[in-house]
């Protein structure tokens, strides 16, 4: 059964229609011209205006030293103004990713990668939780799935996705196993798992028959293939008829409206 993402992130964006609208701005920074990144970003605008958010995008070429950007980052960061700063990721090659997100306030780090934010994260006491994990909460709940007694998998250990939800999950599930796209024999293993979260970005690494029935895939991997956007789970048409009696996110529509509708619940948390 595919999990409807554009639901969730509609009932997250409806219920913050209901609070005031921040006064403050959000800055998002995009460098270079990755296709990718510039369409994320539009997403984050097109979220932005319909929450009638002042939304401004800071676009610098990829010949933008560490040095310049972070400067940049700090300057716009520091304005009474602001409420929050995003830095789309990933960076052109030579530029210093972490030293330029550290830049940003802990109290405006909607995407929570700074260290002062991931410190606070890691150890409690962080006004919001980076993105991904609120996307993963957010999907568990309206499943209705239980934590306590299931056997999780995340697959991939990078910032955006592995590492926080691997440190979340971490105390909330029986136990946790962290893959990577080169783990041995990590197909025949996946069986063993109630729960699993995928950011490798790399297109059909998880086949339905890899897993156990009943089990939910919650994927935030994308891969471009013969111009088409497809998941680190591989939906052949006959799960569609729900063969496989999984529950899992599509892409795309899946956890990608989610989670731009975290980054802007976090926003309006860090901003009242």
């Amino acid at each position: 059964m595919e999990i409807d993402g554009k639901k969730l992130a509609g009932e997250i964006i409806d219920a913050l229609k209901q609070k005031p609208t921040p006064k403050k701005f959000m800055a998002v920074f995009l460098v270079g011209d990755d296709p990718a990144s510039a369409s994320f970003v539009r997403q984050k605008e097109k979220t932005g205006k319909t929450l009638g958010i002042d939304f401004r995008v800071y676009r610098f070429p990829d010949t933008i030293t560490s040095d310049e950007l972070r400067r940049e980052v700090g300057k716009t960061a520091l304005q009474k103004k602001c409420g929050g700063v995003v830095v789309q990721l990933p960076l052109p090659d030579g530029v210093n990713a972490q030293y330029v997100l550290n830049a940003i306030p802990r109290e405006k780090d909607v995407d929570v990668l700074g260290e002062r934010a991931l410190g606070s994260f890691y150890t409690g006491r962080n006004p919001v939780t980076p993105p991904a994990v609120g996307t993963v909460e957010c999907i568990l709940q309206a499943s209705s799935f239980q934590l306590s007694a299931v056997r999780a998998a995340v697959v991939g250990r990078g910032a955006l996705v592995g590492r926080p939800v691997a440190l979340w999950l971490m105390d909330k599930v029986a136990e946790l196993a962290v893959f990577t796209s080169k783990t041995e024999k990590m197909e025949e293993k996946l069986k063993e798992y109630d729960l699993i979260v995928s950011g490798v970005g790399k297109a059909g690494l998880i086949k339905p028959e890899q897993l156990k029935e009943g089990a939910i895939v919650i994927d935030f991997g994308y891969d471009e293939v013969d111009g088409e956007v497809r998941g680190d789970f591989a939906v052949p048409n006959e799960l569609k008829a729900e063969s496989y009696k999984l529950m899992y996110t599509p892409t795309p529509g899946g956890t990608g409206p989610v989670l731009v509708a975290q980054l802007f619940k976090n926003f309006y948390i860090l901003t009242h």
